[in-house]
């Protein structure tokens, strides 16, 4: 059988993995096998990480429409219920936007809820 040296491609592959673990310390930036394992790892908290950010993201929205319903003597959870009931179909993101941002439209919005 033929001899085959694999030049190109692996060199190609391998390379790609490098530079994906530029920022890495010690063995782990200069090795192909300990970056691959460290790249794949970092890949899965990458992915992991935009999942929770959407998480927490929401959270906050909560929070901050929680705070301003009190605020006019409302729970969230009786505001949100009064929202859905009334038809007004505003996203949380929106509404805690208008919440930090406008408090007047907030208000508006609050009292049409009513």
């Amino acid at each position: 059988m033929a001899r085959v040296k694999r030049g190109f491609k692996g060199r190609r592959r391998n390379n790609k993995i490098l530079k994906m673990a530029k920022g890495f310390h010690f063995d782990r930036r200069t090795k192909v096998r300990q970056a691959k394992q460290t790249v794949e790892r970092a890949l899965v908290y990458a992915y992991h990480g935009r999942k929770m950010l959407k998480r927490e993201q929401r959270g906050l929205w909560i929070l901050r429409i929680s705070a301003a319903a009190k605020e006019l003597g409302k729970s969230y959870s009786k505001f949100i219920h009064d929202l859905k009931t009334k038809g007004i179909q505003l996203n949380r993101k929106m509404l805690a936007d208008l919440a930090v941002t406008d408090s007047d439209a907030f208000k508006h919005i609050f009292e049409a809820s009513k």
